[in-house]
């Protein structure tokens, strides 16, 4: 399909696809004090080969694949259905495969046509960006389900026919924040890759590659300073982010936020209680009017504070009037 339709409609998902990944970037970064910043997915931004370059790489070429292999299966896109390969055959003891099954084949080649056209240099920070692209597509085919349904007398299950699902993308962000935590620094022979020879450049490169699995994030820089701001690296610092305190359903990640944001960078940690005053108890009298009172909710948030001198690991109370 290589029409002017065809490219909109694939343009499109890949739009919404990278859009998604951003997206779920920013929700599994939250309580980081790197959180996936808009900043970050700016094009100067990208240049950079650190290990946050590595996961927005990766979390939006997965975000693209699963967009456009969803949509294949749901017959939003032409020339484009259900993958039924296998249908028929046996996959396993008790079970053959059925069904519609998501064409991942058919997202991932897509998704490799439009992300990986991204990089056109040679060097190694376009390598790296492509392993990474290629980890993002590997993890969506990782977190794929076998769902099956039962067949026999009485649905007995004496035999099942099963077919592929994606996952929640959710569960391909959770996959990549791990593979994240876990992401490899590349060691490169910079004398051969500065030595001009593009045949030793991509030698040196092949070799640094050599150990890493298709499945691993890999990155080429350390990455800066969070805590701090930066202007000319476009990072805002913690000063300012909201933390979490209390709540039972806190994972121990977020219930360590604000030593994470604020104590370990230097900051304390100030509670600010803003009354929020809305319409409530409202009542309708014929005809035609409505009466509400006032209502008022104290609002409390805790945020990362410039420490005064000689203070340690305390809390500070600040109060702001209705809002």
């Amino acid at each position: 399909m290589t029409g002017p339709k065809a490219y909109y409609t694939y343009a499109r998902s890949v739009q919404v696809g990278t859009q998604r990944g951003i997206e779920e970037c920013k929700h599994q970064f939250a309580w980081d004090r790197w959180n996936c910043p808009d900043s970050a997915t700016q094009p100067k931004r990208l240049r950079r080969a650190t290990r946050e370059t590595s996961i927005l790489h990766a979390i939006s070429a997965a975000g693209v694949m699963y967009t456009l292999t969803r949509n294949c299966s749901l017959g939003d896109l032409e020339n484009c259905g259900c993958d039924v390969s296998n249908n028929g055959k046996i996959g396993g003891r008790g079970w053959l495969w059925g069904g519609c099954s998501d064409n991942l084949d058919f997202g991932e080649r897509i998704s490799k046509q439009y992300v990986d056209a991204q990089e056109t240099g040679q060097d190694s920070r376009a390598a790296v960006n492509l392993h990474n692209n290629a980890a993002g597509r590997t993890a969506v085919k990782a977190t794929v389900k076998r769902i099956c349904r039962c067949h026999g007398m009485s649905e007995s299950c004496s035999l099942q026919t099963c077919w592929t699902q994606l996952s929640d993308f959710r569960e391909i962000g959770n996959y990549l924040k791990i593979k994240y935590n876990q992401a490899q620094k590349l060691d490169i022979d910079k004398k051969r890759v500065r030595a001009g020879n593009s045949a030793d450049s991509r030698g040196a490169i092949v070799d640094a590659f050599g150990h890493v699995a298709q499945t691993e994030l890999i990155y080429l820089e350390d990455s800066p300073d969070y805590c701090r701001r930066n202007a000319s690296l476009g990072l805002h610092g913690t000063e300012g982010r909201e933390c979490l305190q209390h709540g039972a359903d806190l994972t121990q990640w977020e219930r360590r936020s604000c030593r994470r944001l604020c104590h370990e960078c230097g900051l304390r940690v100030e509670e600010r209680r803003t009354e929020v005053v809305s319409s409530c108890n409202c009542k309708f009298h014929w005809c035609c009017r409505v009466n509400c009172e006032d209502c008022s909710e104290i609002i409390v948030k805790h945020v990362c504070a410039k420490r005064e001198a000689g203070e340690g690991y305390t809390f500070r109370r600040r109060h702001i009037g209705p809002k």
